[in-house]
């Protein structure tokens, strides 16, 4: 069981990380956003399509929008957050090596994101469920 929905997320999670960076690809080269401007409508776009991924096909919830859409926009942000807390600590204060700081980014906040999703964010849905 477990196994299926953690294909799901993984699929879902690389379909909204390539939405990702195609949208901010399109806004910085074809309409000539500034980075940090782009960088950011493209994550809002993204999350969108994660919200909806999560909820439809890895968690499948039922739960209330009401409920579910503030406690991942919450998730989201904290995510962000940890992205930019991790090399802070690993690289800058502990001086260890720009890749072992990605590493355990890459990791860690998967791991963070689908352990909450599954607790805290998507609970209308049946958590054993294929």
């Amino acid at each position: 069981m477990l196994p299926m929905r953690l294909f799901r997320f993984a699929a879902v999670g690389v379909t909204s990380t390539l939405c990702y960076a195609i949208t901010a690809l399109f806004l910085t080269a074809k309409l000539h956003y500034a980075t940090i401007e782009a960088s950011v409508a493209a994550y809002a776009i993204a999350a969108l399509l994660s919200y909806f991924g999560h909820r439809v096909i890895t968690f499948r919830s039922t739960g209330d929008h009401a409920r579910e859409a503030p406690r991942f926009g919450a998730l989201m942000l904290c995510g962000y957050a940890l992205a930019l807390a991790i090399p802070l600590f690993f690289a800058q204060l502990l001086g260890w090596p720009p890749s072992a700081s990605i590493l355990i980014t890459c990791i860690a906040i998967p791991l963070v994101n689908y352990m909450l999703m599954a607790r805290v964010v998507f609970r209308g849905g049946d958590l054993f469920r294929r």
